[in-house]
């Protein structure tokens, strides 16, 4: 079948496959676009992965991903914010070598709580350091900067940030340019202020990125790995998608799962059956195309 022209197949639903076999399945698809993760585009080096990525077609949606600033001031903190650095220069790499409609999107993951810290609140201003540090290295490279909020059963070891409004009141002292938001439907569905919050942003200009995938119960073993296909799970992609919807935008929306399942699963088969799913789940409330 040949893909909704807004689908994305973000890299790690396939997270198995190198650069060359995710490009390659994720057209053979019918999808017109992708987003990449830093590792397996380093693992060819940048030049190389551009060049491979233009011989594609693909549009770049997002490129995944950095943050992960938490610590205290020191050694580890410098070498996390000069990595930020290198990836927002990839980041305007790739989208440059991208298909025309691509994003140079660059999402981040705020990361958790420092070894050995319960200081919260300390750990999230140092989030708001890092974002005014990197703010004018984005603009100047054209990269906005999309913090994702992962649900606060993340809040310890990966992300302080668990709500989109918590997203929004970090992103407000920047340009909507610079640095965004990233909804995903996984980590936001549960909060009771997030239709309102999806609106506060679309009045902002602030999402740079959605992101879809769905959330069923038990939970696996690693919490981390617990993501499903749209429409397998309990997440009303209705009333979410239509609110993003409502602000305008009409960029690519990717399909992000983390599952061993999907992972182990065949690439040809994950990319169709993702397809279908976000066909039956998310296209019908769709109304715009995306920007080209």
């Amino acid at each position: 079948m040949s893909a909704h022209a807004r689908l994305s197949m973000n890299q790690a639903t396939i997270k198995y496959a190198n650069l060359d076999d995710a490009l390659r399945v994720t057209a053979e698809g019918g999808y017109e676009s992708i987003g990449l993760w830093r590792e397996p585009v380093l693992e060819v080096g940048l030049d190389e992965a551009a060049r491979r990525l233009a011989d594609s077609g693909l549009r770049l949606s997002t490129y995944c991903r950095g943050g992960f600033f938490t610590m205290p001031e020191g050694a580890e903190r410098r070498a996390s914010i000069d990595d930020n650095r290198r990836g927002i220069d990839e980041t305007a790499t790739l989208a440059a070598a991208g298909a025309p409609g691509s994003t140079p999107v660059f999402v981040l993951v705020a990361g958790g709580l420092p070894a050995g810290s319960t200081d919260l609140v300390g750990a999230r201003s140092r989030v708001a350091d890092a974002l005014a540090e990197l703010a004018p290295h984005a603009a100047s490279a054209g990269v906005t900067l999309a913090i994702e909020p992962l649900h606060p059963m993340y809040a310890s070891d990966r992300a302080v940030v668990s709500t989109l409004g918590q997203a929004l009141d970090l992103a407000e002292p920047f340009e909507p340019s610079v640095v965004g938001v990233t909804v995903d439907t996984f980590h936001v569905w549960w909060d009771p202020d997030v239709l309102a919050q999806i609106a506060r942003a679309g009045a902002s200009g602030r999402i740079a990125t959605y992101q879809v995938c769905d959330w069923s119960t038990p939970l696996a073993a690693d919490v981390l790995l617990s993501r499903h296909e749209p429409g397998d799970g309990v997440i009303d992609f209705a009333s979410l998608t239509a609110a993003v919807e409502a602000t305008g935008y009409d960029r690519d929306i990717e399909v992000e799962i983390f599952n061993q399942e999907i992972w182990d699963a065949a690439w040809p088969d994950v990319v169709e059956r993702t397809a279908r799913a976000f066909e039956s789940a998310v296209a019908p409330h769709l109304r715009a195309s995306v920007s080209v």
